[in-house]
Formats: structure tokens, C-alpha cells, sequence
């Protein structure tokens, strides 16, 4: 959906909050456009992990002394923020995770491991990060699960009309991404759960959320799925830390993920039993300081706005393709409507590794390679591409550093 136009506000004053940016890189000034690959982190998340660590560090949950209990309180307060931030209620059904890597294995070897049988069919996207893919074919090497997927149009969206078709009296899972890291398409994820749950509701959704909590605001209700990850590393938060969130009564319904301590209710050398959901699935000591963090880029950016990074992305977007336009001999991949800050390229002048040992050079951070997307780089016949990724502290000097050294390497190298 078309996000209505907004007056954007003055970005300037946010970029001085992230401390990197000052940096320079091989002499340059740094124009740094790898923010899908993990953001740069603002003052008050660093400021978060550094107080949790200096001012009143401790394990949490089974502490009765002060500063166990304030951790606690900070760690289960921001499981409190990430529920709020995907327009959930219950903040029981958000487990915290390493990463959405982490999330998806978790729903793959507890639920689906459980709950799916030989012949059983797991619909996935042609542009699914290898986090949804391989998880899926571990499960099919282990239990005989058939997976189908959703093929890619050459504008980079999904063919829905052939998705429909894939659906059958065996599926039991669809497990798309909603913001392609490679493509920057944003699918219609709300629409995917509502054609799989009208053929059947009990069809599950499981939906990759990593790129779309940062460009645009979630909300799950409105997707209608059944299960939805995120990292927080790509919204401005730590490495280390991220979140499953899945219907409660699904996770009360599944098996542990890993075993220790915290997740337990009563240890024998007999028997254990486990405690409720989300502690169930979070054994042993937590990335404590990690959630608090993440709480703390969650806060940050709710006070930037979703709504205003996502216009500030946009014009940043479509000052950048202007720009490209004057370079010539590129071709790129993703050019659905609405799409993310995400802009994939390659070059008829020259290899994208090349163009970007030199980008280097200038001081742009890009990404070059397959992105974790290999079936969807053979779906174009690629290799990979070149990848710039926008974040909400992207001005038009990063553009302009970065159109700039695509000439330069144009001109030394094509």
C-alpha cells in the first residue's frame, strides 16, 4: 500500500546521532549504503548496552537482589516494546531469539517437525533468503516434507496467479519473506496469507519480517499469519538478538527448541517439565544487554517515526535512480512499485567485485554478491549484484559519493 505524502522532516538531525557516520573510510568521508546488511547503531542504543553493563549489570529472572531484578525488569520491558512495535497484545508470544535465522529454525524443528508428516508440502518465495530455505530442506532431509516455490517475475515480484495453483490438500505451511534483501520488493504478504488460509485455515503463514520492520510499520493482525520473525542488528539495534513472535496458542503447543536452565519448571534425573511460553524457548542466560538495546532502537526509531523514515527513504530512493541514470551500462533487478531502499545493480562495463573494490577506495560501503539469494541470482542468470541499501540517516552526499565512484570506476575500468 501507498504510504500517503507527508512533509518529510530534516534527516540532518538524526545522522548526527549515529557516531560511525564522523568516521572516515580509506580517507574518504564514509557513505555508508550496507544497511541491509546490518544498520549502523544510534547513540541511545549504545548508550543502552554500555549503562546495562556499567550502572547495574546482573543475570536476570532468579535474582531477588536489586540490580537482578532491574535487569530483569529492562530485559522483559523491551520484550514488552517489540510486541507493541508489531501491533500484538500479548507480549508471551514474543520469543527472543539470536536473529530471524534463529526464529525460523525454532519454528521449523519445534512446530513443524511435530506437526508435519512425509508428504506434507512447505510453500516458499523464489526470493527467499537462504535463512527460509535451508531450515525447510533440513526438515525435508529429516522427515520427507515436499517443498514447492512461488517463482519470481523478471520486475521482481511474485506470481501469484501460479501461487494459487501450488496450493493443495497437502500444504501446510507458507513461508515468505515480506521485504526482499535482494530485490527490495515488498510482497503483499497479508494477501498471500489470506489466499492460503481461504483454501484452507489451517494453513500456516510464517513470514521473514528482517527488512520490513526497518522500512515500514508491521502489523501482524493485519497480515493474518501465524508466525513472524525479525533481527534486530538491521533496525539500528545489536548483533545477537531477535524475535519470534507466534500465536500463543501454537507455542503453547510446541515442543522445546533447546534445553536448560530458565526454560524449566521441574528437573529429575526422570522427567522435566517446562515452563509456559515465551520461556520455554529461551534456555539458558539471554543476550540481556542485547534485548535492552534493542528495546532502546525500537524507542528510537518510534521516535523518528516509521511513517517519516519510510518517506525520507523513498525520496532518497528516487534521488538515487535519477542519479544512476547518468552513469549508463546498467541494468537493474527489482523495479516493482513501492518497493524498499534497496537498489541491486550490475554493470555491462564491468564485474560488480571490481566495482566495488573501488567504491571502497572512494569510501562507499556497498554490498556485492548474491546476498544470500543464490536461487534467485540463478533465476536471473547472475552471479550476484551490487547493493546499495538506504537507512534513515542516507543523505544525497552518500548518493552523490556513490554515483560519483561508479563513475570513476566506469571510466578505469569500462
Amino acid at each position: 500500500m501507498a504510504l500517503p505524502y507527508q512533509e518529510p522532516a530534516d534527516m540532518t538531525i538524526f545522522r548526527a546521532d549515529f557516531p560511525v557516520l564522523a568516521h572516515k573510510m580509506n580517507d574518504r568521508p564514509l557513505a555508508y549504503l550496507d544497511s541491509g546488511a546490518s544498520a549502523q547503531k544510534p547513540l541511545i542504543v549504545i548508550n543502552a548496552i554500555r549503562d546495562a553493563y556499567e550502572s547495574h549489570y546482573a543475570n536476570i529472572h532468579r535474582g531477588l537482589y536489586h540490580f537482578s531484578q532491574a535487569m530483569t525488569y529492562e530485559f522483559e520491558r523491551a520484550r514488552k516494546k517489540v510486541a507493541d512495535f508489531l501491533g500484538v497484545d500479548d507480549e508471551r508470544e514474543i520469543v527472543f531469539t539470536r536473529n530471524a535465522t534463529e526464529g525460523i529454525n525454532l519454528v521449523a524443528q519445534s512446530w513443524a517437525r511435530t506437526a508435519l508428516k512425509p508428504g506434507d508440502e512447505v510453500i516458499l518465495t523464489g526470493m527467499e533468503h537462504h535463512a527460509n530455505i535451508v531450515p525447510w530442506q533440513l526438515l525435508r532431509d529429516q522427515i520427507g516434507i515436499v517443498l514447492k516455490m512461488i517463482p519470481v517475475r523478471e520486475d521482481g515480484t511474485l506470481d501469484l496467479a501460479v501461487y494459487k495453483g501450488l496450493l493443495s490438500e497437502r500444504t501446510r505451511l507458507v513461508a515468505a519473506v515480506h521485504v526482499s534483501n535482494a530485490l527490495g520488493t515488498v510482497n503483499d504478504v497479508a494477501a498471500l496469507a489470506k489466499t492460503a488460509k481461504t483454501f484452507n485455515p489451517a494453513i500456516r503463514i510464517l513470514i521473514d519480517g528482517s527488512q520490513a520492520v526497518v522500512h515500514r510499520a508491521v502489523d501482524i493482525p493485519a497480515i493474518g499469519c501465524d508466525f513472524y520473525v525479525m533481527t534486530g542488528h538491521k533496525l539500528y539495534g545489536p548483533t545477537g538478538i531477535g524475535a519470534l513472535w507466534g500465536r500463543y496458542d501454537l507455542l503453547a503447543a510446541m515442543p522445546p527448541y533447546q534445553g536448560g536452565g530458565d526454560m524449566i519448571e521441574r528437573v529429575t534425573f526422570e522427567e522435566t517439565t517446562y515452563k509456559d511460553p515465551p520461556a520455554r524457548f529461551e534456555a539458558g542466560t539471554p543476550a540481556i544487554a542485547e534485548a535492552i538495546g534493542l528495546g532502546a532502537a525500537i524507542d528510537y526509531v518510534r521516535m523518528v517515526g516509521i511513517e517519516v523514515i519510510a518517506i525520507h527513504e523513498k525520496q532518497i530512493y528516487d534521488y538515487t535512480m535519477a542519479q544512476l541514470a547518468t552513469v549508463g551500462g546498467l541494468r537493474f533487478y527489482g523495479t516493482a512499485p513501492d518497493k524498499a531502499g534497496i537498489i541491486s545493480l550490475t554493470a555491462d562495463w564491468a564485474h560488480i567485485s571490481d566495482i566495488g573494490m573501488i567504491l571502497d577506495q572512494c569510501g562507499v560501503a556497498v554490498r556485492t554478491g548474491h546476498h544470500c539469494c543464490m536461487p534467485l541470482m540463478q533465476r536471473f542468470e547472475i552471479d550476484g549484484t551490487l547493493r546499495a541499501s538506504l537507512g534513515l540517516y542516507t543523505n544525497k552526499d552518500d548518493i552523490d559519493a556513490f554515483v560519483g565512484a561508479l563513475k570513476k570506476a566506469k571510466e578505469m575500468l569500462g
